[in-house]
């Protein structure tokens, strides 16, 4: 007998996100159980089968707890998910962005019963600090990635990887610009992307960054551009600030909204940590570096995949990745002290064939960083033994929206057939 397993979202889908559809469908694709999919951005609530239905495991995925960006919009989906809070499955959540409205995911597990947190924090010593409203004793922590790698990408962009020689792009990078309220951290993303479109060609070096918001690459024209590109830049993810009731974000957006001129959300600055000190002793002084998370990239696996050699910020990827300076990557000081040294490295080109081979079998062919890994340890971690609570299959009767409308539609086909009918007969007469 196979497992029953509903996983419960409430996005809509986003075609340009391929990454989300990844790991949202990773389930049906690497688990051998039978997986049923709750999407509530279509549903006003549960329906009754589901909510009935003795399901072994309850997944309540990222693209469910997304929506805690907005605390209405979370507690719209909370009020749509009600009908699971006394399920007697197992309950687990796969949250990302932690750091902000903390409280409400806080919320969700105490009032949804949650067994299991798949976070993405790497620190234990942090758990407590982001979900201060938990009983530790209670809820259990496992670690996860933010990403993983696809089998299905492995077989279709291998190829595409494997020319390191005609690249026509020496250095590339991707940023959606800074965000004030992620502390100075998150302003770091901007300041790496101008130094290195200001000093690279001085070297001769061709440097490809769109500017964010109009020229964002998304989906699999991202892999093409790491294809093009010989080097990519990469920080560590995360945040030096933790917004837990999201009045950091709030005050932060209403003082740009006061101030447009140091709006940086969408473009890149020349200037960002003057801006940032400006912003910071208006919203939150004092506040950053209370509280550093620092988390892997996808885009770290992204560059392992398409064999584009990475230079990175100074941070400790070893121990989430396992990926060493001088060994996986050419590593940037925090205070950029290295750049020159880092920039004849590039130029002078010689490092890069064996490293981009290492990378990739350690991260890539190993399989230890795949969607199918990943699905292995959610379940073990999640049902260990635990024995399949039935083999009736589930039955979904049709929404009722659907059914209604449905109704409408063959009652106004009839009417027109009936008309119709009647406008023939008096012509014929």
């Amino acid at each position: 007998m196979k497992r029953n397993i509903l996983i419960v979202n409430g996005y809509p889908e986003q075609s340009d996100r391929s990454t989300l559809h990844e790991h949202l469908y990773s389930f049906q694709k690497y688990a051998s159980e039978n997986i049923h999919y709750l999407n509530l951005y279509n549903h006003p609530n549960v329906p009754k089968e589901i909510a009935e239905y003795p399901f072994d495991l309850i997944i309540f995925h990222t693209l469910f707890l997304a929506n805690h960006w907005s605390a209405n919009g979370f507690h719209e989906m909370m009020r749509r998910a009600g009908a699971l809070k006394t399920h007697p499955a197992v309950k687990v959540m796969l949250p990302q962005d932690e750091f902000y409205y903390s409280d409400l995911l806080s919320e969700f597990i105490n009032e949804f019963s949650i067994a299991i947190v798949f976070t993405v924090i790497p620190d234990k010593e942090q758990w407590q600090n982001v979900y201060r409203c938990v009983d530790f004793h209670k809820v259990r922590f496992v670690s996860v990635l933010n990403g993983y790698i696809d089998d299905e990408k492995i077989d279709k962009f291998t190829s595409l990887g494997e020319n390191l020689d005609e690249r026509p792009i020496d250095i590339g990078y991707r940023t959606l610009g800074a965000y004030y309220w992620y502390g100075r951290h998150g302003n770091l993303k901007v300041r790496v992307a101008n130094l290195f479109r200001e000093r690279a060609p001085q070297y001769g070096l061709k440097v490809e960054i769109p500017n964010a918001g109009e020229d964002i690459i998304l989906g699999e024209d991202w892999y093409s551009f790491l294809a093009r590109c010989k080097y990519v830049i990469g920080v560590m993810g995360g945040t030096s600030v933790i917004d837990p009731d999201g009045s950091i974000r709030r005050k932060t957006e209403d003082y740009l909204d006061r101030h447009p001129g140091l709006a940086t959300s969408n473009y890149l600055t020349i200037d960002p940590d003057a801006y940032f000190e400006r912003v910071e002793a208006a919203c939150f002084p004092g506040l950053d570096g209370t509280f550093n998370l620092f988390l892997s990239s996808p885009r770290l696996l992204d560059a392992a995949l398409m064999r584009t050699c990475q230079v990175l910020v100074e941070a400790d990827y070893e121990r989430i990745l396992g990926m060493k300076p001088g060994v996986h990557y050419i590593e940037l000081k925090k205070d950029f002290s290295n750049i020159d040294e880092v920039l004849d490295l590039l130029v002078d080109d010689r490092l890069r064939r064996d490293m981009v081979a290492r990378t990739y079998q350690d991260l890539v062919a190993s399989g230890q960083y795949t969607y199918k890994s990943f699905v292995e340890l959610v379940l073990r971690e999640s049902l260990q033994d635990r024995p399949p609570q039935t083999e009736q299959p589930l039955i979904l009767k049709p929404a009722n929206h659907i059914t209604k409308r449905l109704f409408t539609f063959l009652l106004f086909s009839l009417r027109v057939v009936k008309y119709t009918f009647h406008k023939l007969r008096a012509l014929l007469q």
